[in-house]
């Protein structure tokens, strides 16, 4: 990560300009140099990750010629006049299980019987479907029905009702994948059918970028752990949880600093443990302008505070700095959020999720964004681009509603003050205000980002 930390408290004031959201972000993404170093680990384990080099194929995929469905292996010009009134008679002079190579070569007027996924035998240029057979004596005398499963014990002769063309049902060598081809690229993002292809064509292993390592703090003297009493002025911590599980989310190991009183050296303890570790730390609360708000001044005692207060609603008291990691070289991220939980969670969304895939090494950084037509009227603070929760309406199926010029149809999620963790919870979207427009009336078109993709 890019600069080093070192400027002294005393910069950032209340007369400071508000910074626009695009040159926060610009900020705050300048100061990550690329994403985390690579690690080797088991194709499952890459899950979500990046891909911080290419995986190349060690074998051809399928590695041999291999069958495509139960049946029988033989030659194609054997029964080219075979038909349902006429069928061809073969003799079965064997079988060839799934994982086990075909030690039998067919001849003309021979047959062998092969499971899917078995290599097709020598001599054998196509597999006719066991559906397409009839078990039958060595006199031709059927042992069963046409189509009977191939599980049974092995018949002394088949009678094949259909035509079938040289390389039906088989599945060629190389087809898919040729060996040392590469078949995943640097910078992709391993999902599970990506993770099985790598296993696949033989890896045992990928390089993927680390994760990074997120330290989440509450602060306020007021906050209590999630089940602890409350007293006469104690209120559940719902930022810690909260910010976990969305650091967690967005691709990070993320480690629990717990809750700090307001109080600087509680504060400062805490930071300092979370630097010895994390490539993030995520600070709410304490960064407004009151006499408790000690985590702007622990960001200055520690490293250096780069930027406070965005022109956004909610979440304007945002801040973030840099401090140089306590064991080992580089820096550290800080992020100061403020203490209301949707302000809370709308500056991570804004702001520390892009950090967070961009030091993983991903290429989209923010939500997809879309556009929708808001069905209640909304109001904004004047100068500050407002970030409003808001659902859907969907059919039946749960696809979004959209109008005649594909707007998505979009009401408020509940209320939206800062502190209403219920609106939030229930929302899937927020719709973005400019920081012009102070009245929304109900039909206004926005732009909305998805938080559920």
């Amino acid at each position: 990560m890019g600069r080093k930390p070192g400027l002294g408290p005393g910069r950032h004031t209340v007369n400071t300009p508000l910074l626009r959201v695009e040159a926060a972000q610009a900020r705050i993404l300048g100061a990550i140099a690329g994403p985390l170093a690579a690690e080797s680990v088991e194709p499952v384990d890459g899950l979500g990750r990046v891909l911080a080099a290419p995986i190349l194929a060690l074998t051809d995929l399928p590695p041999w010629d291999n069958s495509a469905m139960d049946g029988y292996a033989l030659l194609a010009a054997d029964v080219q006049h075979a038909t349902n009134e006429r069928p061809v008679h073969l003799r079965v002079i064997g079988e060839v299980a799934a994982g086990a190579p075909g030690s039998v070569a067919v001849v003309s007027g021979t047959c062998l019987r092969i499971a899917t996924g078995a290599p097709v035998p020598p001599g054998a240029d196509a597999v006719v479907p066991v559906e397409e057979t009839t078990p039958c004596s060595a006199d031709g005398t059927p042992r069963g029905e046409r189509g009977h499963d191939a599980a049974g014990p092995l018949p002394a002769m088949c009678a094949v009702h259909e035509a079938v063309r040289p390389g039906n049902a088989i599945r060629h060598r190389g087809e898919d994948v040729r060996a040392n081809a590469i078949v995943l690229t640097r910078g992709t993002v391993l999902h599970a059918p990506a993770i099985s292809l790598a296993a696949g064509v033989g890896s045992a292993t990928v390089t993927v970028h680390r994760r990074p390592r997120v330290a989440v703090l509450a602060t306020g003297d007021e906050v209590r752990p999630a089940g602890a009493p409350l007293g006469a002025g104690g209120i559940p911590d719902a930022n810690g949880p909260g910010l976990r599980a969305m650091a967690t989310a967005a691709g990070a190991d993320v480690t629990d600093l717990g809750i700090a009183r307001d109080d600087l050296d509680d504060v400062l303890t805490r930071l300092r443990h979370g630097l010895a570790e994390a490539d993030i730390v995520v600070v709410s609360g304490g960064v407004s302008v009151g006499p408790y708000d000690v985590v702007k001044l622990a960001f200055d005692t520690i490293g250096r505070m780069d930027l406070w207060r965005v022109a956004v609603q909610p979440g304007k008291p945002f801040a973030f700095g840099l401090a140089v990691r306590t064991t080992g070289d580089g820096s550290v991220l800080l992020f100061g959020l403020p203490g209301n939980p949707v302000s809370s969670f709308v500056t991570f969304e804004l702001f520390v999720r892009p950090a967070i895939r961009k030091l993983a090494g991903q290429s989209r950084l923010y939500r997809p964004s879309d556009r929708g037509v808001l069905l209640d009227p909304a109001s904004a603070a004047a100068g500050r681009r407002a970030y409003l929760r808001v659902r859907a309406e969907r059919d039946h199926a749960g696809t979004p509603l959209r109008d005649a010029q594909g707007r998505v149809h979009l009401r408020l999620a509940g209320g939206q003050g800062s502190h209403m963790l219920g609106g939030l919870a229930t929302a899937d979207a927020l719709a973005i205000v400019p920081e012009d427009v102070e009245q929304s009336p109900a039909g206004a078109e926005v732009e909305l980002c998805w938080l559920d993709a």
